[in-house]
């Protein structure tokens, strides 16, 4: 396993998480550090299995790129929820255009991180 890259060995992370055929999948901060299309591919390999097993995962990352549109999110900040729903819901609670500003009107301008 040494010679396998980042995003590879995520992979093989996912995959052994998966060996159980679990109902819940805790993932945190699944593709910190990858490149752009390691970090792309994971989350289709992801997305995939919610949608082919019906598998939960429960996802934590400061990368809003990785949030899609259909997604429930919740918004800690400093260990306080700030906000949950559907992405569409929080959003629009907060009176942004997208989940970067809404997560920016709430946090008092954190950002959250880069893409």
């Amino acid at each position: 396993m040494r010679n396998l890259s980042g995003g590879q060995m995520r992979r093989v992370e996912i995959a052994r998480a998966l060996l159980h055929r679990p109902r819940v999948l805790v993932l945190d901060e699944a593709t910190v550090g990858l490149d752009v299309a390691s970090r792309s591919a994971i989350v289709r390999q992801v997305r995939a299995l919610v949608a082919e097993r019906g598998v939960a995962v429960l996802w934590a990352t400061h990368l809003l790129d990785e949030v899609a549109d259909g997604d429930a999110v919740v918004v800690l900040h400093r260990g306080r929820v700030l906000a949950a729903g559907e992405v569409a819901d929080v959003v629009s609670a907060a009176g942004a255009a997208d989940m970067r500003g809404a997560f920016v009107a709430l946090t008092g301008g954190a950002t959250g991180g880069p893409e």
